[in-house]
Formats: structure tokens, C-alpha cells, sequence
């Protein structure tokens, strides 16, 4: 384990001991509603018998959804602490998961050309080189498969509301790829009950436009989606410098919908 795959380990097992919004199980899903979740817009099709990787996803929300969509689901994180909580929504449901400790970077313990999707919600900012995760996503998703992606939105990686300076919310960091972006969680991941040991703000990386893409495509898949996603609605009248001022002008994060095999990949892919 580098120091990487160190910190963030300790930082998810203290999340989950304060509760942060992205270890707390979802215990009241039915089908409808993990639909609503998962995909909304269907863009995954029917998801009946497929095989569903959660990449980095544990946490016990993504997991359940699909297997009440008649998924079949492994789900894969680094924290332990986290796939307990996958157990944990399991059993409630009285559903059947297979949770897999490991790094999003090292997926050897996982059969090649087995999923159907691969479901990656907020993660790969965590490390530095999207390179090497698509590489293993490459390797474990089936031809014809769909890669579904969440990240920072590159060009506003690192930006918060509380940078509201009067008249906007001015850019200062490099727009370098692999470069990390220091910051501390906002009162939202808590649910404003902030924990009574501080934990340490995450550490991401800038992954740029170019190394997205490309690194998609040099891997053998080709886009067939890109969405970008703010808090909620986008709300323009909001006070300047509050979340949903900030994310209706700057929005944070994206999805991308990738099929595996669809077009040949580059010569000299990495």
C-alpha cells in the first residue's frame, strides 16, 4: 500500500466513524427509486442479470440499488469500514452481494472480461493517474460493456463556494494534471454535525480534459455520454458564496457513459 492508498484508507475509516453523508446505507430503496439513483435516464438498459462492478463504491448505497434492480454485484473499495456498510444495506434487504477490499488501481484479484458495467461513482480524484485505473476497468469489463464515471469537473477542481471573493470565484491552481488539490470537507458532508475529532480534508488530484478523454479512449472506449452535474437544481438567484449559488455557476462534477470495445484502441495506450 503506498502512501496513496495509506491516507486515503484512514481518512474513509474516520468518515465512517463521524458518519459522513457517503457511509450511511440506504435502507429505504425499492426498485423505482434505485432506478431513479442509479440511472434515471436508462442509459445502462435493463439491468437483469448483468454483472455490476461498484468501483470504489462502498458505502452501501450503489450496491443494493443495483441488486434490486436484478443485478448481479460485486462491489470493490479500500476501506473495510466502508464494505461493511455494503453488508450491512445487504442484510437488511435481504439481498446477495460479493464486496471486494482493494485499490481502484489494482483490480488482479478480479476475473478479466466479467462485467457487464462498471459503476465508478466519486472516486479516481482520489489518485493521481486516471491512466491507470481505466487500464484495470479495461480489464475486467466485457466487450460492449459501459464504463459509468463520476469525477471533478477539471476545470473547476479544488473551487469552493467559500472562495467567493465579492464578484466571483477566482481560479488560482495549476490546471495541471496530477496535480493535488488540498481542501477541507464542507459542513454538507457531515450534515452540518461536524465531528468532535477533526478529520484530515481529502487530498485529490487535477486530472485535465485531455487526460480524461484520451485516457478513455487510448484504453478502447469510446464516449457515448457526458453530463455535468451540479448540487441540484441550478439556482442562479442564490446568495453568492452558498453552495447553490456556486454550483449553478461552476458545476463540480461530471459523468461519463463509456462503451468498452466499441472503437480499437490507440497504439501505445498506457
Amino acid at each position: 500500500m503506498d502512501a496513496v492508498a495509506e491516507y486515503n484508507a484512514k481518512r474513509w475509516a474516520a468518515l465512517v466513524g463521524a458518519g459522513a453523508v457517503f457511509t450511511r446505507p440506504y435502507l429505504d430503496l425499492d426498485a423505482a427509486s434505485a432506478q431513479q439513483l442509479l440511472d434515471p435516464a436508462g442509459r445502462l438498459g435493463p439491468l437483469q442479470g448483468k454483472r455490476v462492478l461498484c468501483l470504489a463504491s462502498g458505502g452501501g448505497q450503489q450496491s443494493v440499488a443495483f441488486v434490486l434492480l436484478d443485478a448481479q454485484v460485486t462491489v470493490v473499495d479500500l476501506a473495510e469500514a466502508q464494505l461493511a456498510r455494503d453488508e450491512e444495506a445487504a442484510r437488511h434487504y435481504g439481498l446477495t452481494i460479493t464486496p471486494q477490499q482493494a485499490d481502484m488501481r489494482d483490480l488482479s484479484a478480479l476475473p478479466a472480461a466479467t462485467f457487464d458495467v462498471v459503476y465508478h461513482p466519486y472516486s479516481i480524484n482520489f489518485v493521481p493517474d486516471v491512466r491507470t485505473v481505466f487500464g484495470q476497468v479495461a480489464r475486467v469489463i466485457r466487450p460492449g460493456g459501459v464504463y459509468q464515471l463520476m469525477c471533478a469537473n477539471p476545470c473547476f477542481a479544488g473551487l469552493l463556494a467559500s472562495d467567493w471573493d465579492g464578484q466571483g470565484y477566482p481560479l488560482r491552481r495549476p490546471y495541471v494534471t496530477g496535480m493535488p488539490v488540498h481542501y477541507i470537507d464542507e459542513p454538507w458532508v457531515f450534515r452540518g454535525e461536524l465531528p468532535a475529532t477533526p478529520i484530515g480534508g481529502p487530498i485529490e488530484y487535477r486530472h485535465t480534459w485531455s487526460e480524461l478523454v484520451n485516457g478513455l479512449v487510448d484504453h478502447g472506449f469510446s464516449l457515448i455520454h457526458l453530463q455535468e452535474e451540479n448540487l441540484s437544481e441550478p439556482d442562479f438567484s442564490a446568495e453568492p458564496g452558498t453552495n447553490e449559488h456556486f454550483t449553478a455557476v461552476a458545476p463540480p462534477w461530471l459523468w461519463f457513459w463509456a462503451k468498452y470495445g466499441a472503437a480499437p484502441a490507440a497504439q501505445g495506450a498506457t
